[in-house]
């Protein structure tokens, strides 16, 4: 039986070890935390087909500029002397045209449907139960210029045969009534699902471990020991590993992973926030605050409220102007609902980690024919994790992949 390491115990990790031990590995992930934190357990729970405007869009990298000194600001870059950061954003700025946007648009469709249908396909083959719910996604706006921005992303999003209703006030009061009365409408994506992220990784962690799967957690990867063109194995703070395979998912840390082996993969980490409300607030469908991008989830016994994206380097700083930030922006939108101070204080975060053009990197390096690299989902990692996971499999495995993996190249140019 053929051994592979998985370095990263995110969602793109668990699911990767999740299609290799159905195709008969023998799987190790490795991972830097305990796999209780991260981008991966904090993030808004959606699987959302809806999510197909790539990130790197026309005047973002403007916008960013503008609200650097902002540090509240939804979208928010922190003054860095940075290198690394510095190429990144020179190849997002070069990604965030309308005609590479307009490209991305029919690849990440077909990404996001194929994982929705696969985690439907997980859940009703497992032997757990994990929440996964059918309602569909709101985005509300307040202001004329949302209204406008929404309703048009709408349309093109509709041109793709998604299914979506643009609601007017009265309607979206009527479906979800605890929402301010000053709100302008909605776009309601009854295509989308969502689920409760820590219950369902927590759930596949025991059936990985059920099925073999050994866990080295609380180690760090100091390097990547090689022999001509092949891995041979991985060196943490605590041991080295052997296997046949490596597959490189560690998110945000992909780059300083790579680094030693001459590889470069332009991923910077992109921090967003989540504040868990643990008491009823009459949410019941989950919904995106389209001027403060913020995402709200009913979950499993909780409402959780997330979003940002700041980009300060790989950490795990909790600013509290950002986390006042969403807990003010669920106050603007909804009645009735005070988020304490003590809710902020367990405020967390996680980094997700952003490619230039919104499209991830799954494939083999050039340098290297038994590493495989999968990462860069950015805000859809969670969408993404079934289907990523999913081709993984098939490239370990040497199958034909479900889908066209030329858009994800590894080496691909900016």
């Amino acid at each position: 039986m053929k051994k592979i390491i998985v370095i990263g115990g995110g969602i793109t990790g668990l699911l990767s070890a999740y299609y290799l031990v159905k195709a008969g590995f023998e799987v190790r992930i490795i991972d830097k935390g305990d796999l209780a934190s991260g981008a991966s357990v904090i993030n808004a729970g959606y699987i959302a087909p809806s999510h197909i405007i790539s990130l790197a869009s026309p005047g973002v990298i403007t916008k960013g500029l503008k609200w650097m000194w902002n540090s509240s600001s939804p979208f928010y870059i922190k003054p860095q002397l940075d290198l690394q950061f510095f190429d990144w954003a020179w190849k997002f700025k070069r990604s965030s045209t309308k005609e590479k946007v307009e490209k991305a648009i029919p690849v990440l469709k077909v990404l996001n449907i194929k994982s929705r249908d696969l985690y439907e396909e997980i859940l009703d083959t497992v032997n757990f139960k994990a929440h996964y719910e059918k309602k569909g996604l709101l985005t509300v706006y307040k202001t004329a210029l949302a209204e406008k921005e929404e309703i048009q992303k709408a349309e093109r999003i509709k041109k793709e045969g998604l299914d979506l209703e643009i609601l007017s006030r009265e309607e979206i009061l009527k479906l979800q009534p605890v929402l301010r009365e000053d709100i302008r409408g909605a776009v309601y994506y009854t295509c989308d699902s969502h689920s409760t992220p820590g219950d369902f990784v927590s759930k596949l962690i025991q059936w990985l471990k059920e099925h073999g799967v050994t866990f080295c957690l609380n180690e760090e990867v100091n390097a990547l020991e090689v022999k001509g063109d092949k891995i041979t194995s991985v060196k943490t703070n605590r041991n080295v590993y052997i296997a046949d395979k490596f597959v490189l998912a560690a998110g945000s840390w992909t780059s300083p992973i790579l680094g030693s082996l001459g590889i470069k993969i332009p991923v910077q980490g992109g921090k967003g926030y989540s504040i868990d409300v643990y008491r009823e607030t009459g949410i019941t469908i989950p919904t995106i605050l389209a001027e403060s991008k913020v995402g709200v989830t009913p979950m499993m016994g909780f409402t959780r409220f997330a979003g940002t994206m700041e980009f300060s380097g790989n950490n795990g700083i909790i600013r509290k102007k950002r986390v006042n930030a969403i807990a003010n922006a669920a106050q603007a939108y909804f009645n009735n609902i005070q988020i304490t101070e003590q809710e902020r204080g367990s405020a967390r975060s996680g980094l997700r980690p952003v490619s230039p053009d919104g499209l991830p990197f799954i494939g083999y390096t050039s340098a290297y024919d038994n590493l495989i690299i999968a990462t860069g989902h950015a805000m859809i990692g969670w969408s993404l994790g079934a289907v990523t996971g999913k081709l993984v499999s098939q490239l370990v495995s040497g199958e034909d992949p479900v889908l066209d993996l030329t858009p994800f190249s590894v080496g691909r140019t900016f």
